[in-house]
């Protein structure tokens, strides 16, 4: 299983970044995607989440009304689109994959079946 994200880089506050997610080696449909990030000193966090079943889709407070997460199973491929970038949103970004349906407070957890290697996004003030 591989997952290979793409798409981040050097923004202004303000602007917008897209990440891509490609799959490759599973199911992909029957796969609840998600989005983590990892800011330089900070503990890992759960961004954003989109369950393989009914495309139920939860955010972080933090990224709510930000951030748009969505995926295409014909192209294996979830993405997150970032808009009103913060330089609190600087971090490295991971896309997860897994078979569960998380639920409320279960997205939280850092618990994922698949990882992917990450892309850094970095917004400056």
């Amino acid at each position: 299983v591989q997952l290979q994200a793409s798409g981040g880089g050097l923004v202004q506050a303000g602007g917008s970044l897209r990440l891509s997610c490609t799959a490759s080696g599973l199911a992909f449909s029957r796969y609840s995607m998600g989005w983590f990030r990892q800011a330089a000193g900070k503990e890992r966090e759960f961004v954003a989440g989109m369950n393989w079943s009914c495309g139920l889709t939860a955010y972080a407070d933090s990224v709510k009304g930000r951030f748009t997460m969505s995926r295409n199973n014909a192209k294996n491929t979830v993405y997150l689109q970032m808009d009103s970038l913060k330089p609190e949103d600087t971090a490295i970004y991971y896309c997860t994959a897994d078979t569960r349906r998380f639920v409320g407070s279960a997205w939280n957890t850092g618990v994922r079946e698949y990882w992917g290697q990450g892309t850094q996004v970095t917004v400056s003030s």
